[in-house]
């Protein structure tokens, strides 16, 4: 039997994933598009006039750690900043990063440096 290692999840950085553009407007809010790719979305588009791209917008505390995903900060450094500049506001700071991190992995919007 092997022993893996146990990794801290806090201790992982995020990399956002190529296949995203994203825009910042003048007050920072960030905006994600999606190409909505495939046969089903085209369909979805011809019949149902769906969008072609997908725009997400990211709230506050998502806007401002979206720019920090960078492939060399890891979750712990990224909250450390968000704590310097939300203060009690984004408190518990762990708890909301990781949730948003799995959800941002659960999209392919990151994957995590090997």
């Amino acid at each position: 039997m092997s022993k893996r290692k146990s990794e801290n999840y806090l201790e992982k950085c995020p990399v956002r994933s190529d296949e995203l553009s994203w825009s910042a407007d003048s007050d920072g809010n960030i905006t994600i598009d999606i190409e909505n790719k495939g046969v089903m979305n085209r369909i979805a588009q011809k019949l149902l006039k769906k969008p072609r791209i997908s725009h997400i917008h990211l709230d506050e505390i998502g806007s401002f750690v979206w720019p920090l995903i960078d492939g060399n900060k890891n979750i712990i450094d990224i909250g450390k900043e968000a704590e310097e500049h939300f203060g009690d506001r984004i408190k518990p700071t762990y708890e909301r990063l990781a949730k948003y991190f799995r959800i941002l992995e659960s999209c392919k919007f990151i994957k995590w440096k090997e």
